[in-house]
């Protein structure tokens, strides 16, 4: 199974993620979307997948440091645009395992993969 994890390297959530990935034997892949971005098309594709509400942090200091303009009336487009350009406002982790696409740390869910 190819696993590809998604996020950035100082985040406690994905400290918890690679912790329970490494101690499984889950072997992954990681993209640091902080570091290397990503691509909008991508950000469509998981959108696509499990809905750009489940994507956007809208809890994070990223979010809320926006512009009141910018916070608001948000919908599909201005989300992927927002995620695209600022990759700290996307929820983390994202784990793509090809067929299915986990959102956020929760280790009852990842135990699905062992």
């Amino acid at each position: 199974m190819a696993v590809k994890l998604y996020g950035i390297k100082n985040c406690d959530t994905m400290k918890k993620a690679w912790t329970w990935l490494d101690q499984h034997g889950v072997a992954y892949d990681f993209h640091d979307y902080k570091k290397l971005g990503i691509d909008p098309a991508t950000l469509q594709g998981w959108a696509d997948r499990v809905g750009w509400e489940v994507l956007l942090n809208r809890a994070g200091s990223t979010f809320r440091k926006l512009s009141d303009a910018d916070r608001t009336g948000v919908d599909r487009a201005k989300a992927i645009a927002l995620m695209a350009t600022q990759p700290a406002m996307i929820k983390r982790p994202v784990l793509d395992l090809g067929d299915r696409l986990l959102v956020g740390f929760r280790p009852a869910e990842y135990a699905t993969l062992v």
